[in-house]
């Protein structure tokens, strides 16, 4: 296992109350859950391993979402599948906007880019 000081993306030094760190997989995971609160977003989408610890129950947070944090700017790149209906553009911009407020807001981070890959549409269950 990596050490967190490896893993951490965001050090503040407060002497007066002591260090706060963000992790990767944290900033990760509010990427992740924001895009998927975003309708027309059926799913984000990880890799193989990913997909088959998911099948036996566990479940990672951050699949499809890959963060890269170089002096405070993150750049953040989603892997969704999109429900069939909506419209693509609209549907990605409006990911954008929800990812890069939610780590804005939550981290103090600068959002540099959020690039999405589209890797599947999925289709409604009753048809």
């Amino acid at each position: 296992m990596e050490r967190e000081t490896e893993k951490s993306g965001y050090s503040s030094n407060n002497e007066e109350f002591g260090t706060v760190k963000i992790a990767n997989d944290v900033v990760a995971m509010i990427a992740g859950l924001a895009a998927t609160e975003v309708d027309g977003v059926g799913a984000m989408v990880g890799n193989i391993t990913n997909e088959l610890m998911g099948k036996v129950g566990m479940k990672k947070q951050t699949k499809g979402v890959k963060i890269d944090i170089l002096d405070g700017n993150v750049s953040v790149e989603l892997a969704v599948t999109l429900e069939y209906g909506f419209n693509i553009p609209t549907t990605c911009n409006k990911v954008q906007e929800k990812v890069k407020n939610a780590i804005e807001t939550m981290t103090g981070f600068k959002v540099s880019d959020v690039n999405i890959r589209i890797v599947g549409i999925k289709m409604a269950s009753d048809k």
